[in-house]
């Protein structure tokens, strides 16, 4: 019997057991792409019931984090395929295509363990890494819903003997309703930012159940109570990604990019087969199908053609960060993160774009409320707000005209 775990305000979601079997270790870029195909086929079905019920994909994301994809890019050293940001960009893309939602559930997980390979000390990446191969997901209590800005955190961490105690709340915190372990952003009162991993049962973390986005509704992106919260100082980690360089911030911003990228191509999959299956031709066209009509078809043209451009560039930026991964300087970290930030604004507006068309020109009985074709919509919209791409074009023109490279921060 499945059950369906509902998202709805419930302040006493439990935690989800933790798996009783270890998860499959992929071992190559193509394995990894492989696994994310059969998955999608699967995780394609009920999608769109999840997105109305707002059901979590609780046993949808068993079988992720199962299948070994959520330690694709564990080091090759610690265990794991350390597969090329090119493949891990199109495995996101892949399962967005099928179901935004649950694609975006792995997004900081895969940042966070790029962060431990950064800066953790050897015992930790063994710790941690080990942990992941065995199929534990980390969530996030990363933003903080009141604070100045995004990057201004309010929750605090002291180091009491052997523990670190975290007091603070946080919000937007995908996946850590449905986490093992929740790596919990925090600063101590010189300002330095740590994560410290805390089990996700752990006395005084509360996790609740409360987001209520009217796009990417199954994420479970809701609040994260932290009080008194005790975590192991072996499991501390003190984060010098952003003052250092490395592609951190490209590496969390490529994932973005190509879950917008899945969720253009899975508005164009619809489109078409709408068109084709259940449209009607226009009176004026003299055609005997929707799919003869010449306006039709070339928007169909124009669609591909700007989506294959998003996935060109999202492949470039891969490539650009796995050098930067290699020889990080502040020279391949610059070129990685404007690389990126082209790929974030095409996949931005080709999302955006093609959830839009799907109504114009499916037609009418497209915006029927039964067939749930405006998640698609209500997806790129919600989705493409994480950070915003006007800043991108500032930071493009400048890199470009004035020499100057672009901030570090996890949204850039």
């Amino acid at each position: 019997m499945t059950v369906h775990y509902v998202n709805r305000p419930d302040e006493n979601f439990a935690p989800l057991p933790r798996p009783t079997e270890p998860a499959h270790v992929i071992r190559s870029d193509a394995e990894a792409i492989a696994i994310a195909e059969s998955l999608a086929a699967a995780i394609r079905d009920g999608a769109s019931r999840r997105d109305r019920e707002r059901i979590l994909p609780v046993e949808q994301l068993d079988a992720l984090s199962q299948s070994g994809l959520f330690a694709i890019n564990v080091p090759k050293a610690f265990g794991g395929a350390g597969v090329s940001y090119v493949t891990l960009a199109r495995v996101i893309e892949i399962l967005a295509a099928a179901d935004p939602s649950l694609a975006q559930i792995p997004q900081n997980h895969l940042a966070i363990v790029e962060h431990i390979a950064a800066d953790g000390t050897d015992d930790q990446k063994r710790d941690l890494f080990g942990a992941v191969l065995r199929g534990l997901r980390f969530g996030n209590a990363f933003s903080e819903l009141h604070s100045k800005t995004v990057a201004a955190f309010e929750t605090k961490l002291r180091f009491e003997g052997d523990e670190a105690i975290v007091n603070g709340r946080k919000f937007y915190s995908t996946g850590a309703l449905l986490a093992h372990i929740v790596p919990i952003v925090a600063v101590d009162d010189d300002g330095q930012i740590f994560l410290a991993f805390a089990d996700r049962a752990a006395p005084g973390l509360q996790i609740i159940n409360d987001w209520s986005g009217f796009g990417q509704r199954t994420t479970a992106s809701g609040s994260v109570v932290i009080e008194n919260v005790r975590v192991p100082k072996a499991r501390v980690v003190p984060v010098h990604a952003f003052v250092n360089p490395t592609p951190a911030g490209a590496i969390s911003q490529i994932i973005q990019s190509a879950i917008d990228a899945g969720i253009a191509r899975g508005a164009i999959d619809e489109t078409i087969d709408f068109v084709r299956t259940k449209s009607r031709p226009w009176i004026d066209s003299g055609k005997d199908t929707a799919a003869e009509d010449p306006f039709t078809i070339a928007a169909i043209g124009d669609l591909k053609i700007r989506l294959h451009a998003a996935e060109a560039l999202l492949e470039r930026a891969g490539r650009a960060i796995d050098v930067a991964l290699a020889d990080p300087t502040e020279e391949t970290v610059a070129s990685a993160t404007v690389a990126t930030a082209e790929s974030k604004v095409l996949t931005t507006e080709i999302a955006i774009l093609a959830a839009n068309k799907l109504f114009e020109l499916a037609g009418t009985r497209s915006i029927l409320e039964g067939l749930n074709l405006d998640r698609h919509w209500r997806n790129a919209r919600a989705h493409t707000l994480h950070d915003p791409v006007r800043w991108k074009y500032f930071h493009l023109g400048n890199f470009y005209l004035n020499g100057q490279n672009p901030p570090r921060h996890p949204w850039n």
